[in-house]
């Protein structure tokens, strides 16, 4: 019978810490075992002996440091989560932790009850989720997945047809499908109509195949699913047309002072057309704004429909260095949206994308 003991393992070099903290814990000792170790070395020795559900290491210590000690989890054993302690609460200490899969960090001195609390959240059991594609759009299924910086298999079956999709702390790595490996499977997959689908948390590749971007993929794919619609040769003239005449009314719009970029996005949240200003002094790119239009529309929509208020038309925010704007193209269900400068005359940018908003519906 497998081991279905939930191990929790504290790392730190101070005996009277981990004394500490072992005699406070003990009331939960019908929830886990825990193990105690006064260095990164000995951490390495229960782990190669013991499955360990739940590590939680200080950041200084000598030999091997916290976040070495973290790398290495990562790397042998995804499934083990990592909670950093530290008395130095930096941002970049945070920025690195988080970088190499840290599942949460907790700063010097806490509290025993505060520590506690994140140990029973950690090793609470979250199986992975199981589905339709006919409910989820599988490009929608990989977006979250790698927005949340996950590691996870996302495995696909039909009736005569199963692959997976692997994806590493946000990356897609490999993928599978038949004959067909990396890119072309995922391409493959995403053409799917239908099936069933199931995740694996913290299921690593057996190999990596992919090095492209997830968005860059995920654009690609979705192009090849549109082009290979029946009927699309005879659309062909009519929707170059239409992304000619889109492609000019950006023009114009990035042609305003300070605007930084303009862009369309289809009812899956992407792009079908866009253009950048020049001389902005700004360096954000088309497939880095795609996930955070994409997830602001859902949620905006996810409110309407709490509110039972419908859809939303329109979206303005103003923020300290940019305006962004996002109207819906009624007669298209696109996203026309504009990201301008702070010192865009509001009043003027307000009018011109109402009046090329009228022009792209």
């Amino acid at each position: 019978m497998a081991d279905e003991i939930k191990r929790v393992l504290v790392v730190d070099d101070e005996d009277d810490l981990t004394w500490s903290i072992s005699k406070h814990l003990a009331k939960d000792k019908n929830k886990y075992e825990l193990i105690c170790v006064n260095s990164g070395k000995k951490a390495l020795d229960v782990l190669s002996q013991l499955p360990v559900k739940l590590v939680i290491s200080d950041i200084r210590m000598p030999e091997i440091s916290g976040l070495e000690l973290l790398t290495r989890v990562r790397e042998s054993y995804p499934a083990t989560k990592v909670i950093i302690m530290t008395a130095y609460g930096s941002s970049e200490v945070h920025d690195e932790a988080n970088a190499r899969g840290c599942f949460k960090y907790i700063e010097k001195p806490f509290e025993i009850s505060e520590l506690r609390q994140l140990i029973l959240e950690a090793i609470e059991e979250r199986k992975g989720f199981q589905g339709t594609i006919s409910d989820f759009h599988l490009s929608d299924l990989i977006q979250m997945n790698c927005l949340g910086r996950i590691t996870t298999a996302l495995h696909i079956k039909g009736d005569d047809y199963e692959g997976s999709i692997y994806i590493l702390e946000g990356n897609i790595v490999h993928a599978s499908c038949g004959e067909k490996e990396g890119e072309e499977a995922v391409f493959e997959m995403l053409a799917w109509g239908g099936g069933q689908f199931s995740t694996e948390r913290g299921k690593k590749a057996p190999k990596e195949t992919i090095i492209k971007g997830w968005q860059s993929l995920l654009l690609e794919g979705m192009r090849r699913v549109d082009e290979s619609k029946p009927g699309r040769t005879d659309m062909d003239g009519k929707l170059a047309q239409i992304q000619k005449e889109t492609t000019q009314l950006l023009d114009q719009l990035v042609g305003l002072k300070g605007v930084i970029i303009t862009t369309v996005f289809d009812p899956e949240g992407f792009p079908v057309a866009s253009k950048m200003g020049e001389m902005t002094g700004r360096k954000i790119e088309i497939p880095e704004l795609t996930p955070i239009i994409s997830s602001l529309i859902k949620q905006i929509d996810s409110i309407g429909q709490d509110l039972h208020i419908k859809s939303a038309k329109s979206i303005s925010a103003e923020f300290e260095e940019a305006i962004l704007k996002i109207e819906k193209i009624q007669e298209r269900k696109e996203f026309l949206v504009v990201l301008a400068d702070k010192k865009t005359n509001i009043n003027i940018l307000t009018l011109e994308v109402k009046k090329k908003l009228r022009q792209l519906s």
